[in-house]
């Protein structure tokens, strides 16, 4: 794929985003080198939902996930936190609507997956970037091990990203969404009431979903409205427990079968105001560094995916790098814009805690139609990679 002749790309930051645009870069040639900060690639995390536009972005990237076909999602919904369904989804549906399933899986087989995709030697840990020195057709990375030239600068890292700034300006940062967010995954076997698909349930300032994960194990995330920085005295597993041991089954039954150590908390964070460039010079930002935004449409991995994706076929070596970052800034910057402020929407719905404004926002929800909720998602899932560019001349692939 790359030569010790092929220009070079340096990733800073190894997560998902990272690492996907490692793969999709090597791909359309490039020489990469991607930095990571942390000691070593842990498999942290909980389950990661991925969306038909993922799955595709993926499939694109050639990047293969250790799930069969009969492992996709199907069924699920939303519910009241007494369990009344307000709606369903048909994800048996996703594949013929939109060309691709949802999978759900744990972040860490996908994060091997992609590590599994790359050349050897590709990522360097323990290697934080003290500096980034920008050009018009190359850059200077100064790090931990010394300093690296590159035709290309891809910043990967992350919602807090050290690197933002040099493309962004000061103004993007993070912004407390107002609520927190509880994680883990219960080994396969702990559940033993029967799972409805995917599921989430809304109640008053809080809510609690459950997905079924392609290995048996089963991913539960909850919310609640904190303060900023709060953390449970007793512990989080337990605080889990305290709020949601009274909600429909099996939601207490999950929660118990939790290990308590397994309990992750983490504050959602959306960057705002969003940038007005992803690109400057030969530094492109990807994924939370680009467009953070809150999980309440399970889209923000898949759209680092997407940048990934369409950053492969748009900068292919041999190609003009300067049309291809300018058109990847027009692409993905207002529909991931646009992703983002949906997702806000979302969460602010969920998160009301108003005895009367919950409760209408429950009505209005089971009165909706399926169909409208459908074409909602149609804008999100029925993504394509961009028409790919023919070194030297001009093409594109269906």
């Amino acid at each position: 794929m790359t030569s010790d002749r092929a220009p070079r790309a340096v990733v800073v930051g190894g997560g998902i985003g990272g690492l996907a645009a490692a793969r999709g870069l090597q791909l359309a040639g490039w020489s990469v080198l991607v930095l990571e900060r942390a000691a070593a690639l842990e498999p942290l995390g909980a389950g990661i939902s991925l969306w038909p536009n993922a799955v595709r972005a993926l499939q694109d990237l050639g990047v293969h996930l250790p799930v069969r076909t009969d492992d996709t999602a199907t069924g699920g919904g939303m519910r009241t936190r007494h369990g009344r369904w307000m709606a369903r989804t048909h994800a048996e549906r996703f594949p013929d609507r939109y060309g691709a399933p949802l999978l759900a899986v744990h972040r860490a087989d996908l994060q091997e997956a992609l590590l599994g995709a790359l050349a050897p030697g590709t990522v360097v840990t323990g290697t934080p970037v003290l500096g980034i020195d920008g050009g018009p057709d190359s850059a200077r990375v100064r790090h931990g091990a010394g300093e690296e030239r590159a035709e290309l600068v891809v910043i990967a890292d992350g919602v807090r990203s050290a690197a933002r700034a040099l493309v962004a300006g000061p103004g993007p940062r993070p912004r407390y969404a107002g609520y927190t967010a509880w994680r883990a995954v219960v080994p396969a076997g702990a559940v033993r009431a029967r799972l409805d698909g995917a599921t989430e349930s809304w109640g008053r300032g809080e809510r609690f979903g459950i997905v079924p994960l392609a290995d048996g194990r089963v991913y539960w995330f909850a919310t609640a409205n904190a303060p900023e920085g709060e953390h449970a005295v007793g512990g989080e597993h337990a605080e889990v427990r305290r709020r949601f041991s009274d909600w429909h089954a099996p939601i207490p039954e999950v929660v118990r079968a939790t290990c308590a150590g397994d309990v992750l908390r983490h504050d959602v964070y959306e960057l705002r105001p969003h940038p007005r460039s992803y690109v400057g010079g030969r530094l492109v930002l990807l994924g939370d560094a680009a467009h953070a935004m809150s999980p309440d449409l399970g889209q923000g991995a898949c759209q680092a995916i997407e940048d990934a994706a369409a950053l492969r076929v748009l900068v292919p070596v041999g190609g003009d790098v300067d049309a291809g970052l300018a058109a990847y800034d027009r692409l993905r910057r207002p529909r991931a814009r646009g992703i983002a402020r949906r997702s806000a929407q979302v969460g602010r719905l969920g998160q009301l805690e108003g005895r009367v404004t919950s409760g209408a926002r429950d009505l209005a929800v089971r009165w909706l139609p399926d169909v409208v909720g459908e074409r909602q998602l149609d804008g999100v899932l029925r993504w394509r990679p961009p028409p790919a560019v023919v070194p030297g001349g001009a093409g594109s692939r269906g």
